[in-house]
C-alpha cells in the first residue's frame, strides 16, 4: 500500500548576484544526511559541495543553475534555507578578547541581510588603452582550489581565476583562451596601484551582514560583525 505524500510549504528568497527572487522548499531528512556526511569529513570543499547539492534539490526554479552561484550566493541562500528548514533562531557563543569571558547570543537568521558595499568596480583600467574586467568568484573556484596551494599563492590564484577578459584598444582577450602561465605572467607584470584596485574589487563584494552589540564585564561597549557562514555555524 502506498504511503501518504507529505506536502511541503514553499517560500521565496533572494538570489543575490542575479537580484531576483526564487522559490524553494525547506530541506528534509534526505538533505540533512548530505550535510551530516560532509560535516564528518571536516573539509570546506565537502561542505561547499553538500550545500550546493542541497540548494539544487530545494530551489524550485527551472532557471536556477548551481554552477552559476557566487560564493556569497551560496552562503546567503543556505542561511535563509536553514532558517525555514530547521529554526530561524540559532545560539552562538563568542569569547571577548578583552576580558576573556564567553558571551552567549541568540541570532534571528531572518534578520541577516546582504550588505551592498556601493558599486563594485569590475572594469579596472591599467592605463589609457589596457584594462581588465573581473568576475565574481564562483563556487566552482572554491571547489577547485588545489589541496597543496601555499597560502602565499592563494591571492594570485583567486585573481587569476576571476579575470573575465583583458582588453586593449584593438582586441578583447577572454581569460579562458589564455593559459595559466600567461595569466600569471600578466598578473605579475601589473603595477602595484592596479593590483590594489583588483584587491579592492574582492574587498567590496556583497556579503552577509549581522551585527551583535553588547557590553562586556569591564563596562565597555563591544561589536561583533558576522559576515560568513563560519561566523554563524561551526562545521565538523
Amino acid at each position: 500500500m502506498a504511503l501518504p505524500k507529505i506536502d511541503k510549504p514553499t517560500f521565496e528568497m533572494l538570489l543575490p548576484s542575479q537580484k531576483r527572487e526564487v522559490k524553494f522548499r525547506p530541506f528534509v531528512v534526505k538533505e540533512e544526511k548530505i550535510l551530516l556526511v560532509a560535516q564528518q569529513s571536516g573539509l570546506e570543499k565537502d561542505m561547499v559541495r553538500a550545500i550546493k547539492q542541497i540548494l539544487t534539490n530545494c530551489v524550485l526554479d527551472e532557471k536556477f543553475d548551481p554552477e552559476s552561484l557566487t560564493t556569497f550566493d551560496l552562503e546567503y541562500m543556505f542561511l535563509k534555507l536553514r532558517a525555514k528548514s530547521v529554526n530561524n533562531i540559532i545560539d552562538v557563543s563568542y569569547r571577548d578578547v578583552e576580558d576573556d569571558k564567553v558571551y552567549d547570543f541568540q541570532i534571528d537568521l531572518d534578520e541577516v541581510e546582504m550588505l551592498e558595499q556601493g558599486k563594485v568596480e569590475n572594469n579596472i583600467k591599467i592605463n589609457d588603452t589596457v584594462g581588465v574586467v573581473m568576475k565574481y568568484p564562483s563556487i566552482g573556484l572554491v571547489e577547485n582550489v588545489p589541496e597543496d596551494l601555499p597560502a602565499a599563492e592563494l591571492v594570485e590564484y583567486l585573481v587569476r581565476s576571476c579575470i573575465d577578459v583583458i582588453y586593449d584598444e584593438d582586441t578583447v582577450y577572454p581569460a579562458k583562451d589564455s593559459t595559466e602561465e600567461e595569466l600569471t605572467d600578466f598578473i605579475e607584470s601589473l603595477d602595484i596601484e592596479t593590483f590594489i584596485k583588483i584587491r579592492e574589487f574582492f574587498d567590496n563584494l556583497p556579503r552577509m551582514y549581522y551585527k551583535i552589540e553588547y557590553k562586556n564585564s569591564l563596562g565597555h561597549d563591544k561589536t561583533i560583525e558576522l559576515t560568513t557562514l563560519s561566523d554563524f555555524f561551526t562545521w565538523g
